[in-house]
Parts: C-alpha cells; sequence; structure tokens
C-alpha cells in the first residue's frame, strides 16, 4: 500500500514540478561553465524499456530533478567550492520540498515510499553536480544518517528527526569516524552512560560532514563494556545542546564546498528515548546504513564519470597537437574507451546489487566489490582524462581537476578499500583462520 502511495505522490510530484517556487542564491556564474557546455552522449539515452530497474517513474524523477540541479544548484558550485561550504539548510529545503530526500523513506514521515532503486537513481543524477562536495551533503542526509532511523527508529524519533530532515526543515550529520577509528568501526572510544532516564556521553568525532550546520547527529557510541560488535548503539543527538563543541572545521585535500567537522562531547546529556532501535544494536544497524551508502556513493560517481569522459573527447577533438586533434591519437581514443569500459561495467554490477537489495538480499559482497571498484576506477579515470587536457587539466578551471582531487576520497571514506578486500575475502572464504 505504501509502495503504490509512493508512485502516486510521484506521479503528482512529477506532474507539478513546475509550481515549486525555489529560493535564489546570490552567486557567480560557473567557471566549469566557460570551459564546456552540457555533454552529448555518443550513445541514444537509455529508455526505461531498455532499462534493467529502471521504469518510466525513475526517469521523470530524474528529470524532475535535473532541473533543479541545473537552476538552484549548478550555477553556484564554483562559489561555493571558494567559500568551502554551500548553504545546507536553503539547497535541502529545496529538494525536501520537491521530494528528493526520502524517496525510499516512509509516507508518514514524509517520503515517496519507494523501494531503494528510487534512491540510487536520486544518486545518479545528483552525479551531474559539478563538485563531489555537495552530492556527499545530500548523501549523508538521505542514505546515511536516516536509514537506520527510518527502519528502526521509535514513530517519535521519527516525527522529531526523520520528518524535518525529510523535509529539508533540519540537516543531519552521522557520527562514527574518530581520531583513532575510521574504517575500524568497533575500535571507537566514545561512551554513553546511562544515568536515570539519560545518557551522558562523552569522546569525539571525527571527519562528520555537515558537521558545522548540522541539526542533528545520528551518533554511534558505546553504551555498555561487552564485546565490540555487541557494546554499541546509535542515538539521536541535538547539536545545540551543552557540552558539544565544534572544535575545528577540517580544510580538505578536495570536496571543498562539504564542510567536514571534528565535534568533541563533553558530559552532553540525552533522554534514553533517543536510542534508536533496541541498545547494543548500533554497529548491526551502522554495517546496515553502510550497504546502502557504499551503493549510493557508486551511483553517485558513476555519472560524474561518464561526464568527465564526454568533456574529455570534446576537449580532445578540439584541442590540436602535431597538426591533428589529440584525440584522433590512438593512445588517446583507445584510452577513453578502456575507460568507458570499465564504467559500464561497474554500472552493470551496481544496478545487479540493487536489483538483489530491493528483493531482500544480502548484497554485502556485492556492494563492497562495487564501491571497492568504483573508488579504484575513479583515480584511474581521472588521472588519465586530467593528463590528456594537459596543460588546462593542471587548473582550477576544469570539471576534471576538480574530479581528481575530490574522488580520491571514494577509496577512503565509507569503508577503505582495504576493509572491502578484507569483507570480499571473508565471503569468498579466503581469510586465515584465527
Amino acid at each position: 500500500m505504501a509502495l503504490r502511495e509512493g508512485a502516486l505522490r510521484l506521479n503528482l510530484l512529477v506532474s507539478s514540478r513546475n509550481l515549486y517556487k525555489f529560493n535564489s542564491f546570490i552567486g557567480v556564474r560557473s567557471l566549469s561553465e566557460n570551459v564546456s557546455s552540457k555533454p552529448e552522449s555518443s550513445s541514444t539515452p537509455e529508455t526505461a524499456a531498455d532499462h534493467l530497474i529502471y521504469t518510466q517513474e525513475h526517469f521523470a524523477l530524474k528529470e524532475s530533478l535535473k532541473k533543479i540541479i541545473d537552476q538552484e544548484i549548478n550555477p553556484h558550485v564554483d562559489q561555493w567550492e571558494a567559500e568551502g561550504t554551500f548553504p545546507a539548510h536553503k539547497v535541502f529545503k529545496i529538494l525536501g520540498s520537491a521530494g528528493f530526500l526520502g524517496v525510499n523513506k516512509p509516507v508518514e514521515y514524509g517520503g515517496l515510499g519507494l523501494d531503494f532503486s528510487y534512491s540510487v537513481a536520486v544518486s545518479e543524477e545528483l552525479g551531474n553536480i559539478r563538485c563531489g562536495g555537495v552530492p556527499m551533503a545530500i548523501g549523508v542526509q538521505t542514505d546515511m544518517a536516516t536509514p537506520a532511523l527510518a527502519r528502526f527508529g521509535s514513530a517519535e524519533l521519527k516525527k522529531e528527526y526523520l520528518l524535518p530532515s525529510i523535509m529539508g526543515d533540519k540537516v543531519a550529520c552521522l557520527g562514527v569516524s574518530e581520531v583513532g577509528a575510521g574504517s575500524d568501526v568497533s575500535s571507537i572510544m566514545t561512551k554513553a552512560v546511562r544515568k536515570g532516564d539519560e545518557y551522558v556521553i562523552n569522546g569525539g568525532k571525527m571527519w562528520t560532514t555537515n558537521g558545522t550546520q548540522a541539526d542533528w547527529m545520528c551518533l554511534l557510541a558505546n553504551t555498555s563494556d561487552g564485546p565490540s560488535h555487541r557494546n554499541k548503539s546509535l542515538i539521536c543527538v541535538p547539536m545545540n545542546l551543552p557540552g558539544i563543541q565544534i572544535a575545528r572545521k577540517i580544510d580538505k585535500l578536495g570536496m571543498w564546498s562539504s564542510d567536514t567537522a571534528e565535534v568533541f562531547f563533553d558530559d552532553v546529556r540525552v533522554p534514553c528515548k533517543n536510542i534508536i532501535g533496541q541498545e547494543g544494536m548500533g554497529f548491526t544497524y551502522q554495517m546496515l546504513q553502510f550497504q546502502e551508502e557504499r551503493l549510493w556513493a557508486v551511483a553517485n560517481i558513476l555519472t560524474t564519470m561518464d561526464i568527465i569522459i564526454q568533456e574529455t573527447i570534446q576537449y580532445t577533438r578540439q584541442r590540436k597537437i602535431f597538426k591533428q586533434p589529440v584525440l584522433y591519437h590512438q593512445a588517446v581514443h583507445f584510452r577513453l574507451a578502456e575507460l568507458q569500459t570499465e564504467v559500464e561495467l561497474l554500472r552493470s554490477l551496481l544496478h545487479r546489487a540493487t536489483a538483489l537489495y530491493i528483493k531482500g538480499n544480502d548484497v554485502t559482497k556485492l556492494a563492497s566489490m562495487a564501491k571497492l571498484k568504483g573508488g579504484r576506477l575513479a583515480r584511474e579515470l581521472s588521472d588519465s582524462c586530467l593528463q590528456f587536457w594537459g596543460g588546462m587539466g593542471f587548473t582550477s578551471d576544469v570539471l576534471v581537476s576538480r574530479f581528481y582531487r575530490d574522488s580520491r576520497l571514494m577509496s577512503i571514506g565509507g569503508g577503505a578499500d582495504e576493509v572491502m578486500l578484507g569483507i570480499i575475502s571473508k565471503y569468498m572464504d579466503t581469510l586465515p583462520k584465527k
């Protein structure tokens, strides 16, 4: 029933999308617009009849989102990159009002009630944003900080945190990584000690996307002294509580428009009712969130890689060296053919994993494979394409150089490549026996 209601709301959304009134931002013309126009695909665009998992509704959703990206986001990306932040509350309110922050979330809390394939479609379309920071921040809101809340949270918690996050009224962040515990989630040190009807939280979180602007955090903390995989809980923590300190905004190699914070907790008191699901199940819930996060990240970076290849083709076709276009040199067009082949193979893996996931299957191995391949391919592709741009590739005026910086995070965040290899090896039963 919820799925049918969501589909109905989607149809109403698409048919009435011109009725939405979007806030205007004061910005400068994108530098990247001066270098390239919309890439022209060398192949005929896919339709619902051709696609493995997308229907007409998926493509309508993507088309509607693309209009918002072109009108309300891309014209301001260069300004946000220069400023080192973007107006999350304004952007999220635009997306939330249009229904894009909860496509697979419950209808009763403002979502569209659709399956996860629609989130993948949205993530793919967000890859058209001409930087990595803004899509990443959106992904934290939709597929990293809120899946466990939507699935296991109480009705009261969903009303207080999930509903306004879906509507774009609150910005969320995820508190998992720490200075001494990144990919090794079981080693986190932040504690939430129960005292009466409250948890008292002490510790700190690192690499917190949206951290300087967030209204609440989905916090993973140790709530007991038991085994490391069964002593953790996820807790909804308002970011304006006494004892919470935003220690610093971290200066990063890439993802400049996304604010990343180090956060400290000093005797922060949170009601026990703010726990998501059962106490001690936080590690398990977070592992489930990671699967959607990893598939989301792959979907997002695929579109950007397509754009980078197409813009590189356009540039090398017009740029000449040794009396002929750069593109006509066999080393160049052969390399681009190899890269496009790799992108298509990754897309097939993503869509296969998504199709299995929405049917209720465990896709941990496939999601880990896709995340691993996505990170490595992004590095390989950005390096090869930047080389073909020559000196222009070493400037900040073109998308390929920004992607070169931003995409490096793919092999680190959300589980490093080495962690993905460990997970894959575990499923292959090739890890050494303890």
